[in-house]
């Protein structure tokens, strides 16, 4: 089952058996075992890739169900293997450098057996992480939006804000509004970004043109170039704090209703959670529930 799983996920004989560590007419047999087994036919040539036929794509569905089960029994069955492991979490960069440190830390002191893996990346792409069993959990930075084979549970908001150099126009400002930024150069991050959509979408409706911009990957990148005074951006809070602090950065008196984002911790409906990830779980969702805040998809 794990070969006919890999197999199907490559579409190729050929990929599955370097990754499963087999000769390839291994691979084949196996194959060929499992349709004299059900009596279909699990695959089909389409070009130079094969794909799975109707009869290969409902056995998937079961061999998924088999292993994961199969994956739940070595766990439970050995007590050692709760605590030990690796944490698969995947998570925007903003929540990755001031947001999470202090739950890692407590958790490494309670679980030093547990590995942590973080990846970066941006939502659309983490929430398919969790999907695909890519991540055991993930960490969004989004508006909220309900996904059926996801629950979500939101940790809270997360302020957004407009930062200029202290010698910018808008500084001197009061209230800025919308069309002021007319004309402005811009630095975003990536495209995807969840609040760089929620920003370019007002900037669309208020008919105010963006003059150029910038695009970086990086946050301490486009700190750096506010400052220098290449143009504003739109940052979480949390991350500018320190600028704003020392002087480097100035937050601009905007604000606007549709531009807002909550943190969310996301994780498969089916997931299955041994003692440690329950723990950092709960690690993370105590605020939660003294709070009340909602979740989504449960």
């Amino acid at each position: 089952m794990q070969t006919f799983r890999e197999v199907a996920k490559c579409q190729s004989f050929t990929r599955a058996a370097e990754i499963l560590g087999y000769a390839q007419s291994s691979v084949t047999t196996q194959i060929q075992n499992l349709e004299s087994e059900f009596g279909v036919s699990l695959f089909e040539r389409w070009g130079k890739k094969i794909r799975l036929t109707h009869a290969g794509e409902v056995l998937l569905s079961y061999s998924e169900q088999l292993l994961t089960v199969l994956d739940e029994a070595r766990a439970n069955l050995s007590e050692q293997a709760q605590l030990a492991g690796t944490l698969s979490i995947g998570t925007v960069e903003s929540l990755a450098a001031f947001y999470l440190p202090p739950y890692l830390q407590k958790f490494r002191l309670e679980q030093p057996r547990m590995r942590i893996m973080l990846a970066p990346g941006i939502c659309q792409d983490l929430r398919q992480g969790v999907k695909e069993g890519k991540f055991d959990f993930a960490f969004v930075l989004d508006w909220l939006q309900d996904q059926s084979e996801l629950t979500s549970i939101v940790l809270g908001e997360e302020k957004l804000v407009v930062v200029a150099a202290p010698t910018h126009p808008l500084v001197k400002k009061e209230k800025v509004e919308t069309h002021d930024f007319t004309g402005e150069t811009w630095i975003f991050t990536e495209k995807g970004c969840s609040y760089r959509g929620l920003m370019e979408s007002v900037l669309r409706e208020a008919g105010a043109t963006v003059e150029s911009s910038f695009e970086f990957g990086s946050l301490e990148a486009i700190k750096q170039c506010v400052a220098y005074d290449l143009g504003i951006a739109l940052l979480p809070k949390i991350v500018v704090q320190e600028e704003v602090k020392n002087g480097t950065l100035v937050i601009l008196s905007f604000s606007h209703p549709d531009i807002r984002v909550f943190r969310q911790l996301v994780y498969h409906k089916k997931k299955w959670m041994p003692q440690a990830l329950l723990r950092f779980l709960e690690l993370l969702t105590v605020e939660t529930a003294e709070r009340k805040l909602p979740i989504i998809g449960k």
